[in-house]
């Protein structure tokens, strides 16, 4: 019997329009009323998760991030895995060394030097999940993100490693370009203490090794005295693996990469088809073992 259930965001529960659908929202629903509690695991900060879980009528907790930081249902962090202020200097050293674009996020927010970047990083992230919406429409909803205040605007990332007035969380890299993409993943990789990972074709994220959403989940799992046996976890991409080599029941997306499809036993539907709904309808009607 399945105990708790965790979801992606990004190309997961989130259809086409970077919606929750109707479908989806009911079966999480129906699973809480069942006992079955549900996490929502992403790389997406609070504020940005917050606002889209909120708008469709759910409340669960939310590992945010890739698991740097975990909200429970009231909004309240209870727990936090950034990285240190020594090792966020070595990492944007490495980064501006490739002159690759990158954003920081934070416990005060998501921070940027370049507006226009942070708009392609967006489509980019957004068009890997939907690759048949509308350039116009994925860029629509990538300024939005700018305009609800999810991403703020600084002249220099170093005011944010001065003294100790925010924890960094995640590095988010960028870039159109395969060589520089390819360079800075090598470098990044030379350094100890990180984990790296990515959810879109033109991406790397880094976050500190506790801060990985299968890390985030054992920790939930601990917690709540639930078995990471009786578990399920959905994903897409290369930042949901962790999770899912935590669970008993892994599951892909039917638009996950290769890579997810040939780890997880079990497949559902796409984002744009309610895969999250066929998956957790399917798993609500498995047997007590």
């Amino acid at each position: 019997m399945i105990t708790l259930i965790a979801t992606d965001m990004d190309g997961t529960l989130l259809n086409e329009h970077q919606e929750i659908s109707e479908a989806n929202k009911q079966a999480i629903l129906d699973a809480q009323q069942q006992g079955i509690e549900v996490v929502v695991a992403t790389g997406r900060s609070y504020e940005e998760a917050r606002y889209v879980i909120e708008e469709a009528g759910i409340t669960c907790e939310i590992v945010c991030a890739n698991g740097a930081e975990v909200r429970n249902k009231q909004g309240e962090i209870i727990y936090q895995a950034g990285i240190e202020s020594a090792k966020a200097k070595e990492i944007a050293a490495v980064l501006n060394e490739t002159g690759i674009y990158f954003e920081i996020y934070t416990d005060r927010g998501t921070y940027t030097e370049n507006y226009e970047m942070g708009v392609e990083l967006i489509v980019d992230i957004f068009t890997t999940a939907n690759p048949n919406v509308s350039e116009e429409q994925v860029r629509q909803t990538a300024r939005e993100r700018f305009e609800k205040g999810h991403i703020k605007l600084v002249d220099d990332y170093g005011v944010l490693f001065e003294g100790d007035s925010e924890l960094v969380y995640k590095f988010l890299v960028f870039s159109f370009e395969e060589n520089q993409l390819a360079e800075a993943n090598e470098k990044l990789r030379e350094l100890s203490g990180i984990a790296i990972s990515s959810s879109g074709k033109e991406n790397i994220e880094v976050n500190s090794i506790e801060a990985q959403k299968g890390v985030a989940l054992e920790k939930l799992l601990k917690d709540k005295g639930l078995s990471p046996e009786n578990s399920m976890a959905m994903g897409d991409n290369l930042n949901d693996l962790s999770m899912m080599k935590v669970v008993g029941r892994p599951v892909a997306m039917g638009n996950a990469l290769d890579q997810i499809k040939e780890f997880c036993p079990f497949i559902t539907a796409t984002n744009k088809e309610d895969g999250v709904a066929k998956a957790i309808q399917e798993a609500i009607k498995l047997p007590a073992k």
